[in-house]
């Protein structure tokens, strides 16, 4: 699983990284707000551990925008305010939990383990995808855009999958890179290129509306028209 933790003090952000990781967690961090809502707007993180006070954009209009952009990831937010009004405020705004520094690292374990499991329960609850007349059934590994069958490599359905999951939103090459060949994105490479040109011949045949869209500079995007 993939946590991104915001947060500009590099020495917690260096702490939660090494227990998160000692717990089998993948970790990326953002040292400031801005960062952080880039991130988490490019890749569908499992969860995101948010300080509030931070550089060039706080916590809470970092979660309140992310929420607004419809990014559903469970996010904890930690911050040193800890009155009560503190705590609404970043519940209302969207963050799914909230803790008070200074806090034990078994108590953030216990309420990181919480919001994956609801989190991937929410996903797992819903076995297909469908984006207008393309349909993806991760259950049984098959797709169709209409009543047309399409064949895929299993490279061509993770793809296709992480295409659909994101569905309206722009990817970066790098981010695809990450999720689907589990390796860092170099630009001397052209797989990306060379799959998303192989599966957009298999699912926008001529006379088919386009789903599959290249953004110039930042990477792709699958919607329905």
């Amino acid at each position: 699983m993939h946590i991104l933790i915001v947060e500009d003090e590099a020495s917690i952000a260096g702490f939660l990284r090494k227990g998160l990781e000692a717990n089998g967690f993948h970790v990326q961090i953002a040292s400031d707000g801005l960062m952080g809502q880039k991130m988490a707007l490019d890749y569908p993180y499992d969860l995101i551990i948010a300080d509030v006070n931070l550089p060039r954009q706080n916590g809470r209009d970092m979660v309140e925008i992310l929420r607004r952009q419809q990014v559903d990831t469970p996010i904890l937010m930690l911050s040193a305010l800890g009155t009560s009004n503190d705590i609404i405020t970043g519940l209302d705004v969207g963050a799914d939990d909230y803790l008070v520094k200074p806090v034990q690292f078994d108590i953030l374990m216990a309420r990181v383990r919480a919001l994956t499991r609801r989190h991937t329960g929410r996903l797992n609850s819903e076995p297909t995808l469908v984006v207008g007349d393309l349909v993806l059934n991760q259950d049984e590994r098959t797709a169709k855009r209409g009543n047309r069958p399409i064949n895929l490599t299993a490279k061509e359905f993770q793809l296709l999958e992480y295409l659909m999951q994101n569905q309206g939103r722009v990817v970066s090459r790098a981010s695809i890179a990450e999720q689907v060949w589990d390796m860092q994105y170099t630009m001397s490479s052209n797989s990306i290129e060379v799959y998303v040109g192989i599966l957009r011949k298999k699912i926008d045949q001529p006379g088919s509306p386009q789903l599959i869209h290249t953004v110039i500079g930042e990477g792709y995007v699958l919607r329905a028209p």
